[in-house]
């Protein structure tokens, strides 16, 4: 049994996921609040944990790890990160429910681009879906505050 790249990376966000929420019960809580502000960050990170033991279960008794490509795809990788500080700096211009549907159907267009009309209706059902279920967990549900837009008012 041999630790593979994928092992040592889960072992990494494991350690670091714990550490993070060993630092959270350190956190003191409010008498006016039933919930104390390390509530959601321990779901996240004990979340994080228990996909990181996934990550490490599967790396010692998974197959055999295959060669990586002789090139890397570094283009895209780049391209989601500038397309990452494009949506950073829309979002008070444009609120958070403009911004994310653009930013989701510009991501899930880099990732796969889409072919025809049905590839496209493809990423904006899947940029509109997924804004609306963040935005009522997090607006509606969290109550979280989310950017209105300085140019839309939305």
């Amino acid at each position: 049994m041999k630790f593979s790249r994928d092992a040592w990376a889960g072992l990494a966000v494991l350690a670091a996921s714990l550490f993070l929420f060993w630092l959270t019960l350190g956190l003191k809580d409010s008498p006016l609040v039933p919930i104390g502000p390390g509530f959601y960050p321990r779901i996240v990170l004990g979340l994080n944990a228990a996909l990181a033991l996934g990550l490490i279960t599967s790396g010692l008794f998974g197959k055999a790890e295959r060669k990586p490509a002789a090139a890397a795809n570094y283009r895209s990788v780049l391209l989601h990160f500038a397309l990452f500080g494009v949506y950073v700096l829309a979002l008070p211009g444009f609120g958070f429910r403009l911004a994310t549907a653009a930013y989701i159907a510009a991501a899930n267009a880099l990732l796969d681009w889409p072919k025809g009309a049905a590839g496209w209706a493809r990423v904006a059902a899947v940029a509109l879906v997924a804004t609306a279920v963040a935005y009522v967990v997090f607006e509606r549900y969290l109550f979280v505050l989310l950017p209105r837009g300085r140019w839309t008012g939305f």
